[in-house]
C-alpha cells in the first residue's frame, strides 16, 4: 500500500508500456485509456490462504476478548464486585482503543502489514496477560482487567481496518471481494463466540444455581478466570504463529490495482475529506454498524429488563452474528462474480435490517403495540438483524476501495471505522453517564438504518479500481 508496495521492476510487467506516438483515445472513469490494451495479470501465490487464515485468527480472538464481559455481565458483578457503570466501560474501551487509528493507518502504509500486525498482537497477548494477574485486592484487579480491556481495544484499528489492504495485496480481483469479508467478518464471529463461551462456561448467579456450589462467587470467579486463561493461550499462540510467518506482500502483485502507486499519507486524507460521495457512504457505514455494535455489546442488559436470562441472551447474541457472517461471505462471493453491483446488493440488506430493527424494537414495547413477546420472535428479529448489518461490512468496504481508489485500502476503511467507533462510543458514553435503563437504545436502531438506506439511494456509484484492472488485463 502507498508508493512503496511494489518496485517499478515488479509493475513493469503488469502496466501497459507506454505508446510509441501520441493519438487521442477515450478516457474511462479513472481517467485512463479504455481502449483495448495487451493481456497483462498478475500471479497469486497458495500461501495467501495462509496469510488470511493467520490475520482471520487474530480478527477473531481480538473480538472474543472484547466482549469477554457483556454476555456475562450479572455473573462478574457477583465475581469481581463490577458496577452497570464498570460493565458499560469495559465494553466502552473497544471505541476508546480507536483514539490511535491513524498512527496503525500510518504505521500499515509506511511499514506494511507484518510489523504492524505483529504490533496488534504483542499489544493483544499484553492485554490479555494483564486480565490474568492473580492480585486479590479487588480494586487493583478491577484496574488491570480494564487496562487488558484497553490494550486490546489498541489492537482494533488494525484487525478492522486492514483486511482490503489484506485482499488487495494477496488475492486477484475475483477472489477480493471473499478475502475481505472473511478477514473482516471473523472480528464479529469473535464477540459471537463470547456470546456462546461465556454463558456455558460461567453459571449465572440468579434464580436456584446462587444456592448451589456452582452459583457461589468463589466457583463463579474460578470459571470466569480459566475462560481468562484460556484466552490468553490463545492469544500468545496466534501471535507466536505470526512472529513466525507473515509476510508484508507477496513476492509480485496479483493485479494491476496492487502494483499501481498509491498517494500519499497527507494526500489521502485531502481526497477523502473533499470527496462528498465518500462521506455519504461513510456516514450510510459508520451510523448503523456504531449504533449496532454498541447494542450487541450490552444486549445482556438490554434484554433483561423483558425478563430474558443470561444464557439465553447469549444464544440471540450468537446467532445472530454468525448468520451475519455466513451470509456476508456468502454475499461477498457473489459480488465477486457479480461486479458492479455492490450499491444494489446494499440496498437490499439495508432494507432488510431497517423492517428487522423495527420488528424487535416494536416487540419490546408489547404493552404498547400489544406484539406477542415470545423466546422466537425476539430470536428471530435479532437473528435477521445481524444478519443484514454484519453481512454489509465486506460490501461497504469494496464499496469504498472502489470510490476512492487510488486512496490506500487501509486509510479509507481506517476513516469510515473510525468514524464507526466515534458512534458507538458516543452511545455508549451516554448510557454509561447517564442512563440506567435502555430501551431507548433499541429506537436508534431502526432510525439509523432508515438514514443508511436513503444515504445509499442517493449515493452514484463508480468502480475506478475494478475498471483499471479489467481494461489492463483485458
Amino acid at each position: 500500500m502507498g508508493l512503496g508496495w511494489s518496485s517499478a521492476e515488479e509493475r513493469r510487467p503488469l502496466l501497459p508500456p507506454p505508446p510509441q506516438q501520441p493519438r487521442p483515445q477515450p478516457r474511462g472513469p479513472a481517467g485512463g485509456p479504455a481502449g483495448r490494451l495487451p493481456p497483462l495479470s498478475g500471479r497469486v501465490y497458495g500461501r495467501r490462504w495462509l496469510v488470511l487464515l493467520l490475520f482471520s485468527l487474530l480478527s477473531f480472538a481480538q473480538g472474543l476478548v472484547w466482549n469477554t464481559w457483556g454476555p456475562i455481565q450479572n455473573s462478574a458483578r457477583l465475581a469481581f464486585g463490577f458496577s452497570g457503570w464498570d460493565i458499560a466501560l469495559l465494553v466502552f474501551w473497544g471505541p476508546i482503543g480507536f483514539a490511535p487509528c491513524f498512527f496503525f493507518m500510518w504505521l500499515m502504509d509506511k511499514k506494511g502489514l507484518r510489523v504492524t500486525v505483529l504490533l496488534t498482537s504483542s499489544l493483544m497477548v499484553l492485554g490479555a496477560g494483564l486480565r490474568c494477574v492473580p492480585v486479590s485486592d479487588t480494586e487493583i484487579r478491577k484496574k488491570l482487567i480494564h487496562g487488558g480491556q484497553l490494550l486490546n481495544g489498541l489492537a482494533g484499528p488494525t484487525v478492522m481496518n486492514a483486511a482490503p489492504f489484506l485482499s488487495t495485496t494477496w488475492f486477484s480481483p475475483d477472489e477480493r471481494a471473499t478475502a475481505t469479508a472473511i478477514a473482516a467478518l471473523l472480528n464479529s464471529l469473535g464477540s459471537a463466540a463470547a456470546f456462546l463461551v461465556g454463558p456455558l462456561v460461567v453459571p449465572p448467579p440468579n434464580g436456584t444455581a446462587a444456592l448451589a456450589a456452582q452459583g457461589s462467587p468463589r466457583h463463579i470467579k474460578d470459571r470466569i478466570e480459566a475462560m481468562l486463561y484460556a484466552e490468553f493461550g490463545m492469544v500468545s499462540l496466534i501471535f507466536s504463529a505470526a512472529l513466525a510467518y507473515f509476510p508484508s506482500r507477496p513476492p509480485f502483485p496479483p493485479s494491476v490495482a496492487a502494483a499501481s502507486q498509491r498517494l500519499s499519507y497527507r494526500r489521502s486524507f485531502c481526497r477523502l475529506l473533499s470527496n462528498f460521495r465518500f462521506l455519504m457512504i461513510a456516514l450510510a457505514y459508520a451510523i448503523p454498524l456504531g449504533v449496532f455494535s454498541g447494542w450487541s455489546g450490552v444486549l445482556d442488559l438490554i434484554l433483561t429488563p423483558i425478563h430474558v436470562s443470561q444464557v439465553d441472551a447469549g444464544w440471540i447474541g450468537f446467532w445472530s452474528i454468525v448468520g451475519g457472517c455466513v451470509v456476508g461471505i456468502a454475499m461477498a462471493r457473489f459480488a465477486d462474480f457479480i461486479r458492479g453491483m455492490l450499491k444494489f446488493i446494499l440496498l437490499l440488506l439495508l432494507s432488510g435490517a431497517t423492517l428487522a430493527s423495527t420488528w424487535f424494537t416494536l416487540t419490546c414495547l408489547t404493552t404498547v403495540t400489544h406484539l406477542p413477546l415470545t423466546t422466537a420472535t425476539l430470536y428471530t428479529s435479532c437473528i435477521l438483524l445481524g444478519i443484514f448489518l454484519n453481512s454489509s461490512i465486506p460490501i461497504f468496504f469494496e464499496l469504498f476501495v472502489e470510490t476512492v481508489y487510488p486512496v490506500p485500502e487501509g486509510i479509507s476503511c481506517g476513516v469510515v471505522t473510525f468514524l464507526s467507533n466515534v458512534f458507538m462510543g458516543v452511545l455508549l458514553f451516554f448510557l454509561t453517564f447517564y442512563h440506567t435503563e435502555f430501551s431507548w437504545f433499541n429506537w436508534c436502531l431502526p432510525g439509523s438504518c432508515l438514514l443508511s438506506l436513503l444515504l445509499i439511494l442517493c449515493f452514484r456509484e463508480s468502480y475506478d479500481r475494478l475498471y483499471l484492472d479489467v481494461v489492463v488485463s483485458v
